[in-house]
């Protein structure tokens, strides 16, 4: 059953917080993209049309620009999120049972959206997942950015180099959840509208 059409289904406080991480991440990515190419850990480099800043120099800037951004929205988005009581309701129970047949339904196409309002198990997972996800990219990326000052972090991602890895892979699987997040957005468009205008 589909809820009324007049029932809020984003607030207002987490779509501003929503699009204003759509351009901080996406700044952050390209920029980001750019710096990897200036030191690449593997045999492969982003290409320059795909990368933000022209340099590296450039790219630092504006990876620095969008750092400020997310870290100022993620720091409202977490504080409302937990006082409202957004996350424990969106996010909670848990429920392994739940999450293996909601898998199996999403693997044969049948996974259910009918009521925007409540998140099946495989949504529930993946945005605790990426939160998580969001936590580990900015603690590696503060020991990319300020190693001295931060030698407990860099102890903990097993130094510099080591962090440089940690960072790359909490990044590809951001793209990643980015990726499955439009799919589901152009198989479900109804979700874009309830981010845009609430319901």
């Amino acid at each position: 059953m589909r809820p009324s059409t007049s029932e809020t289904v984003h607030p207002l406080w987490l779509r501003c917080c929503h699009w204003v991480n759509v351009v901080a991440i996406a700044g952050m990515l390209f920029s980001g993209w750019r710096i990897y190419n200036a030191a690449p850990l593997f045999s492969f480099e982003f290409p320059a049309q795909i990368t933000l800043g022209g340099w590296l120099g450039g790219a630092l800037q504006w990876h620095f620009a969008m750092m400020w951004v997310l870290a100022f929205n993620g720091a409202i988005y977490l504080s409302l999120g937990i006082a409202s009581g957004r996350f424990r309701q969106k996010f909670f129970p848990l429920s392994y049972r739940q999450l293996k047949d909601d898998l199996l339904q999403a693997l044969r196409g049948k996974l259910q959206h009918a009521d925007l309002r409540h998140y099946n198990m495989v949504q529930k997972i993946a945005y605790l997942f990426i939160l998580l996800d969001g936590i580990v990219l900015v603690l590696s990326g503060l020991v990319l950015w300020k190693s001295v000052q931060f030698p407990f972090l860099r102890t903990l991602f097993g130094g510099y180099d080591s962090a440089r890895y940690v960072h790359f892979f909490a990044m590809s699987a951001l793209a990643l959840f980015i990726v499955i997040h439009l799919l589901m957005v152009l198989l479900v468009p109804r979700t874009l509208l309830a981010m845009l205008r609430g319901r």
